[in-house]
């Protein structure tokens, strides 16, 4: 059992508010010697374990200038075959669970997480709801008790992780329990969560940004042919239901689900909440918080504060190095190049950087490359007084295409289901775009035969569900086919490259990348293809 938080159970929102949202009043310098701090004690924690010394090559730093010469940047190979199994020997202290991402290739990838990582999980975890349910300083709407209404993938994922961690910690009931949600399917789960949520007043929704925009719509759409249930004559539900007809019909519009649920906030998870604000602002009445995680950063990264717009990194779950672009571009270039880094207090603004973390708290990985590539877009907030650097989310730094921020489709296995579809063809180029601002897989691909597109996309959404695990989670989850297919006359790549070679352009660029094409490839393929 998680322990219980005794400052959050006072009730006083000025201890609340400083514990857990006081990282915000920090100045850079402060900020940086607490990440020094815990740096320091989590090198005491591993550097003797059998991964320790594997990682440090038996080598204890005694300072930070020691931890970033000695060490090596780190992926998640170099810790695979130690812990890819769940496999505990080799750590410096014994999991209390094991959390899951999605890695190469359709496979999971396995994250420990310590007792004390979850306890400071779920302290980040309430840090994120108190500001989602805020619009000002010190401002403290969340209490034990409050209902979160989940619509979020159960645990072995991290979005279930953390929802255990901060229920459990802080005494918040979970809208549907997590005993509940972790037998039901996505679909289902879903509808029990709201049908609870109708009979409770909702104090937070958590989601991603993609999940609640299509609830948004669907629930919109239903209400226009309400029909009732006995489960809708609870007098609770049934008083609810008329306050938001009512609301509804004063405002002359159709019933949204903020009218149902008049949430304090909304916690948005997922690097393309953004893209949804304006949708999300007019579904369910509140600008989305955005929050900035992975599972091998025990979660949580960065927030926004109570002005909801760039995000703040959290400083007591990782110690954070930035990798410059023209560094990370040398070491993609040359495979056994170290590229150099620099601190937060070294970045500047409009600079893009590949994000690197070491955990705190004997969790396992040292200056691991996440492969996420942050833009700084101010080095303070005005608005508000924040100190320190804000940023946004820019881009995966990898060949993988991110939908929905459930799969990570890599080269190998997009391929294969190309292959799979039995189309014929002779060269292609994937990314991820968007269509009325919906993430979608597009595949520009210089077909052999004549099929027509939709054929296409429809065979290979089919082959990249049965490769993927995760890709069909996220296509059911989504209940729709995210591919969408731009053929290509025959002779189009020959074309490109016949027009690189003149240019003389190096043999890295005589061909569009068939992952994650830049704008400017991806133009010249249309326009040597004269589809444009």
């Amino acid at each position: 059992m998680i322990k219980r938080e005794t400052i959050f159970h006072s009730g006083n929102p000025e201890r609340i508010w400083e514990k857990f949202c006081g990282f915000l009043d920090l100045s850079l310098s402060e900020f940086m010697d607490i990440q020094k701090g815990l740096l320091m004690e989590q090198i005491d924690l591993v550097w003797d374990s059998p991964l320790g010394k594997v990682i440090m090559n038996k080598k204890k730093p005694k300072n930070l200038e020691e931890f970033r010469s000695f060490i090596p940047l780190t992926t998640y190979d170099d810790y695979a075959g130690y812990i890819g199994e769940c496999q505990e020997d080799a750590l410096a202290i014994k999991p209390e669970l094991w959390a899951h991402t999605s890695g190469r290739g359709g496979q999971f990838k396995w994250i420990p997480y310590s007792m004390q990582a979850l306890e400071k999980l779920g302290d980040a975890a309430l840090s994120e709801l108190i500001l989602a349910a805020t619009d000002y300083k010190g401002e403290v709407n969340i209490r034990e008790g409050s209902y979160f209404l989940s619509v979020l993938a159960p645990r072995p994922y991290i979005s279930g992780v953390t929802s255990l961690a901060f229920s459990e910690r802080f005494g918040l009931k979970l809208l549907p329990p997590q005993d509940v949600a972790e037998k039901l399917d996505y679909r289902r789960r879903i509808e029990v969560g709201f049908e609870m949520a109708l009979r409770h007043d909702v104090d937070v929704i958590g989601a991603l940004g993609t999940v609640l925009v299509q609830m948004g719509q669907r629930i919109t759409e239903q209400s226009q042919g309400m029909k009732f249930s006995w489960s809708l004559l609870h007098p609770v539900v049934l008083s609810r239901l008329i306050r938001a007809w009512f609301s509804s019909k004063i405002q002359r519009r159709a019933m949204l689900p903020c009218d149902l649920w008049p949430a304090k906030g909304l916690a948005c998870g997922g690097t393309d909440a953004s893209i949804y604000k304006k949708t999300l602002e007019y579904y369910w009445g509140k600008t989305p918080h955005e929050i900035y995680g992975a599972t091998e950063a025990l979660g949580v990264l960065a927030m926004q504060s109570w002005a909801k717009k760039g995000v703040t990194f959290y400083p007591f779950l990782n110690f954070l190095e930035f990798i410059p672009e023209e560094e990370r571009l040398k070491s993609q270039k040359d495979k056994d190049y170290q590229p150099a880094t620099v601190l937060l207090d070294e970045v500047k603004t409009g600079e893009i950087y590949e994000l690197v973390i070491t955990n705190f708290y004997g969790l396992p990985f040292l200056r691991y490359r996440l492969s996420d590539l942050i833009k700084v877009i101010s080095l303070e907030e005005v608005e508000t007084g924040i100190k320190l650097p804000q940023f946004i989310f820019h881009a995966r730094a990898d060949d993988l295409i991110d939908l929905y921020s459930i799969v990570r489709l890599d080269e190998n296995t997009l391929w294969q289901a190309i292959t799979d579809t039995q189309i014929g063809y002779s060269d292609w180029s994937a990314r991820k775009e968007y269509e009325n601002n919906w993430p979608i897989l597009r595949l520009y691909i210089e077909l052999k035969e004549e099929v027509e597109s939709e054929i296409v996309a429809t065979r290979l959404n089919e082959c990249l569900q049965t490769l993927s695990a995760f890709y069909k989670e996220a296509v059911e989850e989504a209940q729709t086919n995210p591919v969408r297919v731009t053929p290509l006359p025959a002779g189009s790549f020959s074309r490109y490259y016949e027009m690189k070679q003149k240019a003389g352009a190096d043999l890295a660029h005589l061909k569009p990348s068939h992952m994650n094409a830049p704008d400017s490839a991806i133009q010249d393929l249309l326009r040597v293809s004269k589809q444009i």
